[in-house]
């Protein structure tokens, strides 16, 4: 007669769960949270900073005013145009291009009043080419901004229900689908302030025009908030699929072995989409550059947190509100 399994014996999923626990053991990311917190918090300090003490550099589209994209003949520099549009309007900054061209953003002007400035810019500099002047006014900017503000919260607080509503079948229930939500939304908050603090930095202290605040820096952050919560759910997947098989192990070491399975597949979609940007950034019209930074900028963020805080997130969460 065969002999019978004892009924506390482990299953053979556990048991395969516990080996590859012992082999990826050498390095725990949950273990090591504290340092990961660490460094994000080194990252985002100065550009919180930043943000608090000097703002941003903001584009047409959410200050107002006039912006000129144009050329001259006699090839100025930037010094030099700069002191003529201050003594036009002393609130105009002024950016040049790789190309050799100019962006002269000044406060709001009439037909007349832009006129007048290309005028005095052709006396100054020679014939002007390729020519392009946008306008906003103060209104359409601040509803601009209302908009932006209020796509971005929006944003935040589906992902927080549809990811509650998705996990809400772990062990806790709704409870635990709010701890998942939440754990992701914070790393969220993480990429979104980060990146906004690094194009505060670039705009505010280096006067890159690389680091102006437009509509297409909103696009950026709404996809790199897409592009880190996929990533984010795809380790939380795997979270919720091992407790079902691994009941003997701590919620700890589930959530340390589900980042190890997922690790090379993190690295390895971020890393090509990393590639086709930085052909974008080197290589693409000067007219992107800024998107195409904010979207490098974002999809490293947002691997980061994905790998390295939103898991442990969820860890410290569930030690500080347990669920059965």
């Amino acid at each position: 007669m065969a002999e019978l399994s004892r009924p506390d014996s482990p299953g053979v999923d556990t048991v395969r769960a516990r080996d590859e626990i012992s082999r990826v053991r050498r390095f725990d990311f949950v273990g090591h949270r504290n340092i990961f917190f660490l460094i994000s918090l080194l990252i985002i300090v100065p550009g919180i900073i930043c943000m608090i003490t000097r703002g941003f550099l903001l584009g047409v589209d959410f200050a107002g005013g006039t912006e000129f994209d144009l050329s001259f003949s006699s090839h100025p520099t930037q010094a030099q145009v700069a002191v003529t549009a201050q003594s036009l309007y002393g609130e105009s900054t002024v950016q040049r291009t790789t190309d050799g061209s100019f962006v002269i953003v000044t406060p709001f002007l009439s037909i007349p009043q832009q006129t007048a400035v290309e005028h005095a810019l052709s006396h100054q500099f020679g014939t002007i080419s390729d020519l392009s002047v946008t306008v906003i006014g103060p209104a359409i900017a601040q509803e601009t901004v209302n908009s932006a503000f209020l796509a971005v919260v929006i944003a935040a607080c589906l992902i927080l229900l549809y990811l509650a509503f998705r996990f809400r079948k772990v062990p806790g229930g709704w409870r635990s689908g709010f701890q998942f939500g939440g754990s992701a939304l914070l790393a969220l908050l993480h990429d979104v302030f980060l990146l906004a603090g690094v194009f505060s930095i670039l705009g505010r202290w280096f006067n890159l025009h690389l680091g102006e605040i437009d509509t297409m820096f909103l696009t950026a952050i709404l996809t790199v908030v897409g592009f880190s919560v996929h990533d984010t759910i795809v380790v939380f997947d795997r979270i919720r699929e091992n407790l079902g098989i691994s009941r003997r192990l701590t919620f700890e070491q589930v959530a340390n072995l589900s980042i190890m399975q997922t690790l090379a597949r993190s690295i390895i979609t971020s890393f090509t989409v990393v590639l086709v940007l930085l052909a974008l950034f080197l290589f693409g019209g000067e007219s992107i550059k800024g998107f195409v930074l904010a979207l490098l900028i974002g999809i490293v963020s947002g691997t980061y947190s994905s790998i390295f805080n939103a898991t442990p997130l969820l860890c410290v969460w569930r030690r500080l509100q347990p669920v059965r």
